[in-house]
């Protein structure tokens, strides 16, 4: 299904120097001690394999001893900057447990495993070569969704803090089944949320390994939160469908538990409740949001043929003739959130005179 729902290939964006005026202003941008083509030079690897022992499409590096030395402590350094307020006061607690390299996908990650050696505690960062497109997703994740996002760009190196969660293919294929009908009608709730924030900022690709399920325990149950981990197709195909999480064979199962448990009044009103929440989030970070979308709007990170697309769908999809005179997909996504924006004002002053 996806094969033809997305193109084959998606290339890499360069960093424009506007958006690099913007990640300096809200210190994403910083000088860091390691490149991506640096952790290219292992001199060999091993497959990894999961609990299961299928392969899991990552491969651990390993590098020769007068460079593996430079790199631990180059990554170690990363790990500070990106975490902590980039001193060497706990240097020597830290420990590079494994250097990972995907081989599948568009941005072929560098996962990096960093142990504190006093607790045995560890946790996850991955580099990445910077990618116009995806940052704009990591920023307007960071501005529109219920989560933060943390991360890092130097010239043509992405440093991403790592997000946890059950990854959602293994969350359906490994738990659904088991879960109760109370945490299923919660799921449900979840995943027509998600579908409706990512077709709104155009976040596409969410097929299940793109995103986690996390669990929150509250004091008399478990909630539930979707929450993309994969920010390479933000904005840049051209059919609609690839922004709707609905259309993806990988999360079937999820559609089937919305059409089981979820009738048609609701999705209505938990897809009106998502605008609402990212509309108040819109107004809280105007001045933010204004900026990073005046980058995106100079910004070329699609093609004529993917911009001409998607504004035919979404024009047939909303109604909305502003969609035609979009230049950019900058300029898409500006007036979808716009129109988010202006609806949820409207909707509420008109409450407050009725008041």
């Amino acid at each position: 299904m996806e094969d033809k729902l997305m193109s084959k290939k998606k290339p890499i964006f360069p960093i424009t120097e506007k958006l690099s005026k913007y990640l300096t202003k809200y210190n994403r941008y910083t000088k860091i001690p390691v490149f991506y083509d640096d952790l290219l030079r292992f001199s060999g690897s091993i497959v990894v394999y999961d609990k299961n022992d299928e392969d899991t499409l990552w491969v651990r590096c390993y590098y020769s001893d007068h460079e593996r030395t430079e790199i631990d402590n180059s990554l170690k350094r990363v790990y500070n900057i990106l975490h902590s307020d980039g001193s060497d006061e706990a240097f020597q607690y830290f420990n590079v447990d494994a250097i990972d390299y995907c081989t599948f996908g568009n941005s072929k990650p560098f996962r990096i495993k960093v142990r504190n050696v006093l607790n045995d505690n560890f946790t996850y960062f991955y580099v990445k070569k910077a990618d116009a497109s995806r940052i704009y997703g990591l920023e307007l994740e960071h501005i529109l969704s219920p989560h933060r996002i943390n991360f890092l760009l130097y010239k043509d190196t992405l440093i991403e803090a790592h997000i946890a969660g059950i990854p959602g293919d293994v969350f359906i294929e490994e738990e659904l089944e088991h879960c109760d009908e109370y945490t299923k009608k919660l799921l449900a709730k979840q995943f027509v949320k998600f579908n409706e924030r990512c077709t709104i900022r155009l976040l596409g690709d969410m097929r299940s390994y793109n995103y986690v399920i996390i669990p929150t325990h509250d004091f008399d149950h478990v909630d539930y939160q979707i929450r993309a981990i994969d920010f390479d197709q933000q904005s840049y195909e051209g059919n609609l469908k690839v922004y709707r999480p609905q259309f993806f064979k990988e999360n079937y199962p999820m559609v089937k538990l919305v059409m089981k448990y979820i009738a048609e009044t609701s999705i209505e009103q938990y897809k009106k409740e998502e605008r609402s929440q990212m509309a108040k989030r819109l107004i809280i970070s105007q001045k933010r949001f204004r900026l990073l979308i005046a980058c995106m709007t100079a910004d070329e990170i699609t093609s004529k043929e993917n911009l001409k697309q998607l504004k035919a769908d979404l024009l047939e999809y909303s109604k909305d003739v502003k969609f035609k005179r979009a230049r950019t997909m900058g300029s898409i996504l500006k007036t979808a959130l716009e129109f988010v924006k202006r609806n949820y004002i409207d909707t509420n002053t008109k409450e407050v005179m009725e008041y």
